[in-house]
């Protein structure tokens, strides 16, 4: 029997896409969420709905206190959320400070305590908002100190891996490969800056990087 895999789930698209992947593969999946006062807390309850729908065997939503709170539009009610602004080359106010960083550090801690040997996140570096903690080269570099400061990998009982099955697709792509896996749409939220009623604005970086997939695999979009 395979180990099981912890899988990094916001509710988003990309996090859902990828629970559905992991699952595909065979493995007992394990699903990790984090409430670190984020505006969009609307993707919580998404993120339950799919783990409960597409049957994670446990699912934990941790609360974080994050440092640098008032450094991000999507932590800090008091910064705007960008619209209408993709494409420029800077990275966004939305960048939360350490942000992949601190949820792989939790779901390598959890992947140990329960043998598990892959951590999935659904880290993009083709359509994405330009985040220096979704490259390659963070994730190979993460995955590297994972064995090196863990028990499991200096003793060489497990071998922790970061899978990212969706680091060099376009989002019309995992479009598709949502389409092929059955993942119910509906159910996610991608949204950075949500309506009281959760809807999305349709104008944010995440909304317009989604809009653009969905139009491009020529699927239509439950949610928009």
């Amino acid at each position: 029997m395979r180990p099981p895999a912890i899988v990094l789930l916001s509710g988003g698209l990309d996090s859902s896409t990828c629970l559905l992947i992991a699952r595909e593969r065979g493995v007992e999946v394990h699903a990790l969420s984090f409430d670190y006062g984020q505006r969009h807390k609307v993707e919580l309850d998404a993120a339950r709905a799919i783990a409960t729908r597409y049957g994670a065997s446990s699912h934990r939503i941790v609360k974080l206190d994050l440092p640098a709170a008032a450094s991000s539009a999507l932590t800090d009610p008091a910064i705007a959320v960008p619209k209408n602004s993709l494409g420029r080359e800077d990275i966004p106010i939305t960048y939360v400070p350490a942000r992949n960083t601190i949820f792989l550090a939790h779901a390598i801690a959890w992947a140990e305590v329960l043998h598990a040997s892959d951590v999935y996140i659904g880290a993009n570096a083709l359509d994405y908002s330009g985040y220096p903690d979704c490259r390659p080269e963070f994730l190979e570099a993460f995955e590297r100190m994972a064995n090196l400061g863990t028990r499991a990998g200096v003793e060489g009982r497990l071998a922790l891996a970061i899978q990212a099955p969706l680091l060099r697709m376009t989002k019309a792509q995992i479009v598709a490969e949502g389409v092929r896996l059955g993942l119910d749409f509906g159910l996610t939220s991608s949204c950075y800056d949500p309506g009281p009623d959760g809807r999305p604005c349709g104008a944010c970086d995440s909304c317009l990087l989604r809009i653009k997939g969905f139009r491009e695999a020529g699927v239509q979009d439950p949610r928009m």
